[in-house]
Parts: C-alpha cells; structure tokens; sequence
C-alpha cells in the first residue's frame, strides 16, 4: 500500500514508521468515515486505551517509587484522560490526516477532544500491533514526556483544586456562570464567570463548558497565589 505525502509528513510527527500501513489507516478512521467494506478505529481504540494505561502505570511507579496509590491514581488518571490524549494529538497534529464523514467535518470534528483523543489511542494500538510493545512505549513515553514530568502539577484538575482551597477556608464553593456564547453552531465559544464567596471574579473562554470552567478555575488558583 502506497503512503500518501501527508501521511509520511505524520509519520514524521508522530516518530515511528509503519511497516504495515493497514494499521494506521484504520487507526485514523473515524466511524463516521466508515463504511462495511473499511473498519474503524474504535477497535484500535480499546487496544490503544490499555497499552497507554499499562505504560503510563509503569513510568508514574517508577518516577515516584515511594508513592502510595492514593498519590499515584489521580496522577494515572490525568496522564490518560481524553484531554490529555487529545492534547498529544494536536500537538502532532494529528487532526489534518484523520478521515471523518461530512457531517462530522462540518460540525469541526478534527478540533473536537473525543475524536482526537480516540484517534491518539487507535495511533498508539497502530504501533503497538505494527511494531509490538517496546515501539509503543518509546512512542508514548516521547510524546508525554512533558506530561509525566509536571503530572504532580496536574493531577486535581483545577476546579477540584479551587473548590479543595474553598473548602479549607470554610467557604462556600466557587460558583460557575456562563457569560455568554459566541461563534456558529458547529464550534462555538464558552465564556465562563468563576466568582467566589470574597468577592474575586476570573472569566474563561473555550470551545465547551467545560473546558472554559477549567481555565477559569486555573486562572483564579494563579491569581490567589499570587496574593498569598
């Protein structure tokens, strides 16, 4: 099977080239894409899920060897959530290779964290089941390299962290309020207000509610550091 320029430039960005392109086409199949005579990459998923779990459980042990479970699951869990999946996934880009139906592709489907994240670990199950599990690890242990070094940062997401500094003040807890909406139906944008009991304010924006109540929630843990 002859690769195209575009997936030979991903190959490129994700670091590792197929042997068996088969793989990594299904890999970037979106259902939405499919039809019967071409698979998905659902399947590839649920492979890619578990491979990205086994080798992230193993870099967080050993990163911390002195660390109960308790620390380690928080950390676990912010290493392999969608958002992170489909954070590595923009970061390569994956998004510009994926093949999505129309409907899909209007309503921004390359942008949208499940697609994307889906597709990061149907990629990771590509390499795991083209070159076997020590490819896999090297791929994986790269592109979330940053990740795993800061997870301690990251494991409470923020709005857990800013309700976590309410609580120990003996405060209520922080209220959400979603300022307006702007841009069309197929990618809009979330203007989210966190107000505390004090009085502080913070806005955020972003392409869902909840994405927006994180950074607005970040953004007012930076600011009530700042003061302390």
């Amino acid at each position: 099977m002859k690769k195209s320029v575009d997936i030979e430039r991903f190959e490129k960005r994700l670091g590792y080239k197929f042997k068996d392109p088969k793989y990594l086409l299904e890999a970037l199949t979106h259902p939405s894409f499919s039809s019967t005579n071409r698979a998905d990459n659902q399947r590839l998923e649920f492979i890619g899920d578990r491979v990205l779990g086994l080798i992230v459980a193993e870099a967080i042990a050993k990163q911390d060897p002195m660390a109960s479970e308790g620390k380690l699951a928080p950390r676990f869990n912010a290493l392999v959530r969608k958002e992170a999946c489909s954070g590595v996934a923009q970061e390569i880009d994956l998004g510009l290779v994926l093949k999505l139906g129309r409907s899909e592709m209007i309503t921004g489907g390359r942008r949208k964290n499940a697609v994307l994240g889906d597709a990061m670990e149907a990629v990771l199950a590509a390499v795991y089941l083209d070159g076997g599990f020590l490819a896999a690890k090297d791929i994986i242990l790269r592109l979330w390299a940053k990740r795993i070094s800061s997870v301690e940062l990251d494991a409470r997401d923020s709005k857990t962290r800013l309700q976590e500094w309410a609580q120990a003040r003996q405060l209520e807890p922080p209220v959400y309020t979603l300022i307006d909406r702007s841009g069309p139906d197929h990618s809009p944008i979330f203007n989210i207000q966190v107000k505390l009991k004090t009085g502080e304010i913070m806005c955020a924006k972003a392409g869902n509610k909840r994405d927006a109540e994180q950074a607005a929630a970040k953004l007012m843990l930076e600011t009530l550091k700042d003061k302390e």
